[in-house]
């Protein structure tokens, strides 16, 4: 008996220290978005540059096998528009992007930490359709972007999605990175979104890193080696993010801005797990 007592002493204590250090990493993570002090995380491996002419082996190996989605839209889609600064310095360049996701995902959020609270009180909202306008200046030229935001549900219907793409520039397509089956959802999104554009840049982007940050790490990897398969099979880049915290928010419209325009800026890709990703 007096064995069995020190034997259930020694559990309970391992299982009392083992929760207490548990908590304390579960902290650690989640404050880590805030801390400046460099934490080592494995990297992903990284990707060719150049684009595959069909869906990589490893890509398909992560996709949902009981997803049936055309991707054929993402071989040998029309180049992005590009536009000439020097040209059209003197007016007002008008440019659209469209927003597409599923609901409660933060597309809202995210829009708002672009524009600000006060522009965003001034949105032109609709029946399954949201707009917004931000002006910016680019080496003289005032860039304009009307940006469509899409409220998801089932895919809405045909007309939103075909009013929000038609003529747009870029298409950023939005998932939850704390809810893997909008994930899923962004396959769809992108099926439908390219009926109606395949010539506009495609972008991935991953919402709330706050909260993703708090996952265990094996699950972290997980989300984004199937985030990075996703993106790879759209030839698209992929950013992960925070509204909360205005993590990658303003990166995202300057990686459009420069890849429209031509511009010498180029965004720095981050693989590393525990970090807002970047990849392309």
């Amino acid at each position: 008996m007096g064995r069995m007592g020190v034997k259930r002493k020694f559990l309970l204590r391992t299982a009392i220290l083992q929760a207490y250090l548990t908590r304390l990493w579960h902290q650690i993570l989640a404050r880590r978005i805030h801390s400046k002090a460099a934490v080592k995380y494995r990297q992903l491996p990284r990707c060719s540059s150049t684009a595959s002419a069909s869906f990589p082996s490893s890509a398909v190996s992560l996709l949902p096998p009981d997803l049936d989605v055309d991707c054929s839209f993402a071989v040998g889609t029309s180049a992005p528009p590009c536009f000439d600064l020097h040209k059209d310095a003197s007016d007002l360049v008008s440019l659209k992007i469209s927003l597409l996701g599923d609901i409660q995902i933060g597309k809202t959020s995210f829009l708002t930490q672009y524009v600000g609270k006060e522009r965003a009180k001034l949105w032109s909202s609709g029946t399954g359709l949201n707009q917004m306008d931000k002006t910016i200046n680019v080496k003289g030229a005032q860039i304009s972007y009307n940006i469509w935001e899409v409220e998801g549900t089932d895919f809405s219907s045909q007309y939103h999605i075909h009013a929000a793409c038609n003529d747009s520039v870029a298409m950023l397509f939005m998932f939850d990175l704390t809810s893997r089956c909008t994930l899923n959802s962004v396959l769809g999104w992108y099926q439908q979104a390219r009926k109606w554009n395949q010539a506009a840049i495609p972008v991935i982007i991953g919402t709330k890193f706050d909260e993703f940050v708090e996952l265990p790490l094996d699950l972290q990897w997980t989300i984004a080696s199937e985030a990075r398969a996703y993106a790879r099979a759209l030839h698209a880049t992929l950013f992960f993010s925070s509204a909360t915290y205005n993590i990658n928010v303003n990166k995202v419209f300057k990686f459009i801005t420069a890849k429209l325009f031509n511009l010498p800026w180029k965004v720095e890709r981050n693989l590393t797990v525990g970090e807002p990703m970047i990849d392309y």
